[in-house]
């Protein structure tokens, strides 16, 4: 299946989180970047119970306006997270260690830690140190892995999609989301976070329903409903 992308027109209110667009290998991105002093969230599900799906209901369940939101990570139909996760320090699914099919599988794959830092860690890695996340997604591929890129990647890979992920410093000090505005291949992917934005580590999030919530460029994606949503709160 294929899914639409539309955009709404916002106001665009001061924030901390800065995004930006650029072009990297002749292709368009947005890149949002986040301290890690600033209040980066996961959301899944309402005070009901029911999940939120989309930025708005983010919005209308916290009461609070985001200053940022991405889709954050891959989802099953009835839109749970395929892999661990944990919201508020409490977990929801387990850590998933065995390869598997799809982008998810393929090993390395990696889990984003938000704590007093910031960091993307490998799964075996992860699960080797136990660090004390008050959020974590589970996604894979990794991207790139100790400034390594994933062994998988094809420089010339075929495969094109519209493509969200993050990488996060060195001294976790800071993560950047970013997602692609045109078709791009999981090799050019990485190599924009190891490259042009010189991040130790990145995560892939998802393509095709990869989604974007970024007032200050007047930006906000809808379409298909999501899973997990990253975002930080005003």
């Amino acid at each position: 299946m294929r899914w639409l992308v539309g955009f709404f027109l916002l106001a665009s209110p001061a924030t901390a989180s800065t995004c930006e667009n650029t072009t990297y290998l002749g292709a368009s991105y947005t890149i949002c970047e986040v301290a890690a002093d600033e209040n980066l969230q996961l959301f899944l599900r309402d005070s009901a119970g029911n999940i939120l799906g989309n930025f708005l209901a983010v919005e209308n369940d916290t009461g609070q306006t985001l200053a940022f939101g991405m889709n954050a990570g891959m989802f099953h139909q009835n839109r749970e997270p395929v892999g661990h996760y944990i919201e508020d320090g409490i977990q929801e699914t387990p850590v998933i260690s065995s390869d598997g099919p799809g982008n998810f599988g393929m090993l390395p794959n990696g889990i984003l830690c938000i704590a007093d830092t910031l960091k993307v860690y490998e799964t075996f890695e992860y699960l080797d140190q136990q660090p004390n996340c008050s959020y974590a997604i589970q996604s894979g591929p990794m991207l790139v892995i100790n400034e390594v890129l994933h062994p998988r990647f094809l420089v010339n890979g075929t495969s094109k999609f519209i493509r969200n992920g993050v990488g996060t410093s060195g001294d976790g000090t800071r993560a950047v989301f970013a997602i692609s505005n045109d078709k791009v291949n999981l090799h050019d992917f990485a190599t924009l976070f190891s490259n042009r934005l010189a991040l130790q580590n990145a995560l892939y999030f998802d393509g095709n329903v990869s989604r974007i919530y970024a007032p200050s460029l007047n930006r906000s994606d809808f379409g298909w409903q999501l899973g997990p949503i990253v975002g930080v709160l005003n």
